[in-house]
């Protein structure tokens, strides 16, 4: 037995078993082809070392992390140009971890912390692409001619810590750079009331602006995503922001018990504790308009305003509307067949509803942030508990001032819904916004409109 620091490369095919089923015999004949002609020789020949092989991936290791991250690359680079004349659902394709770590070397195969991050790493790729950790990252800095795109921390399955992300896909946009203001960020952790850990940020200064849980966060990922970061740049130049990852994705725990509207609820209040906020506006985006109403009804000491963007007061099975249960039953159904696949079709059920006029790389982003910010199992339930969302009562005893903000043709939450919060809400503001998104993106109608009417209401009632 023997321990010693090692780049760890774990590798595995993409959609094995679906493969196997269609052609046994074609796959592991095409499979062995590549090992012959392609990937043992490229091990080798960067000094690598297979440790063992199972049908459908291996693990090596490298002295080197620079030549274990190099050999990756250039796998991936000529998997991208062989059988380009199988129909693409046909090829095959892998995704590849690497994690410099302790390994412990023991009768022919590894162990240890290192050799589990790497697992992971590889769970995280894209199909044809490359993670890898932070250390790693580092490491080959300027070394290695392939860009990698900051996927800021995950959570992994039996890890217990967050771990920074970076990936490399042949196929990959340019490298997006986050905005400026997003250098003042330090995430934090907070518990909440039951316990779990919940990872939270501020950005700005001035009117202190808690912003509410909506579908799914990861407050590290979202600056460098063009749906978000131009987006909450603007915001942080004109307030405090706060925002948290709700429990369940992003950067706060994932194994949780409890996912419903009464943990929203003592998880904001968590956060604003922490980040020290005695009296503050609620930012509610989504369902997180109705987690506002619900927080400023419990919490009226504490609640300046609400700002509510594209918001409903209950959720799609409390409408006795057909078509809202008919889409609540589709979404079901998209996370519960394929939300963790890498086909993403299923995602891309959420993206084409929630920004419509998107552009590829936007949609492209909002799918990729879906799949790395919550497991299936999460969204699933997150999916659930929104569609019986239902804060009529609490949004009629509310005394705090209220601007309710909807884009007129939005396809997740009909404007509608927004007209019968700013209904319920005594003495609420609606104002109706241009466009078809849900999510406010620069460039797209809405965006400028959003904060030509946000500015002066935070100005009114920052000091009252």
């Amino acid at each position: 037995m023997e321990q010693r620091l090692s780049a760890i490369l774990a590798a595995d095919m993409v959609g094995y078993s679906r493969l196997m089923e269609v052609d046994e015999l074609g796959v592991l004949s095409r499979q062995k082809k590549h090992r012959r002609e392609l990937i043992d020789p490229e091990i080798i020949r960067r000094r690598g070392s297979i440790i063992k092989t199972t049908g459908d991936g291996m693990l090596a290791s490298f002295e080197s992390v620079q030549d274990a991250v190099q050999c990756a690359v250039n796998i991936q680079q000529a998997m991208s140009l062989r059988e380009t004349e199988l129909e693409d659902d046909k090829r095959i394709r892998f995704r590849v971890g690497i994690n410099l770590g302790d390994v412990i070397f023991d009768d022919g195969d590894i162990f240890g912390d290192g050799v589990n991050v790497a697992a992971r790493l590889e769970g995280l790729a894209e199909p044809g692409g490359v993670c890898v950790s932070d250390i790693v990252h580092q490491a080959i800095q300027d070394r290695v001619d392939a860009p990698f795109r900051d996927m800021g921390g995950q959570r992994v399955k039996n890890i217990s810590r967050p771990i920074r992300v970076w990936q490399w896909s042949p196929q990959a946009a340019p490298v997006r750079v986050a905005p400026e203001i997003s250098l003042q960020q330090r995430v934090k952790f907070c518990k909440s009331a039951d316990g779990v850990n919940l990872a939270w940020a501020s950005t700005g200064e001035g009117t202190p602006l808690l912003k509410a849980p909506n579908w799914l966060n990861h407050i590290e990922y979202e600056w460098s995503s063009p749906v978000w970061g131009d987006f909450l740049s603007e915001m942080s130049k004109i307030c405090q922001l706060v925002r948290f990852d709700q429990r369940g994705n992003g950067l706060s725990d994932w194994d949780v018990e409890d996912i419903s509207e009464d943990r929203m609820i003592d998880d904001m209040i968590a956060v604003a504790d922490a980040a020290g906020l005695d009296r503050f506006g609620l930012f509610g985006i989504s369902q997180g308009a109705a987690f506002s109403i619900r927080f400023a009804a419990k919490h009226p000491d504490r609640v300046k305003f609400l700002i509510l963007l594209g918001g409903f007061v209950r959720g799609r099975m409390m409408r006795g509307n057909p078509d809202a249960e008919k889409f609540y039953e589709a979404a079901r159904a998209m996370v519960s067949a394929g939300w963790g696949s890498p086909n993403p079709v299923y995602r891309h059920f959420f993206t084409s509803c929630y920004m419509p006029d998107a552009t590829l790389e936007e949609g492209a982003s909002f799918d990729e942030m879906q799949r790395i910010s919550a497991s299936p199992e999460t969204a699933l339930r997150i999916v659930e508990m929104n569609a019986y969302v239902d804060a009529r009562a609490a949004a009629q005893r509310l005394k705090v001032p209220t601007l309710v903000l909807h884009v007129q043709g939005d396809m997740a939450a009909p404007i509608s819904e927004g007209r019968e919060t700013a209904r319920l809400i005594p003495a609420a503001e609606f104002v109706e916004l241009p466009g078809a998104n849900h999510c406010m993106i620069r460039g797209h109608s809405g965006f400028d409109e959003f904060f030509q009417e946000i500015e002066p209401f935070l100005k009114e009632h920052a000091d009252f």
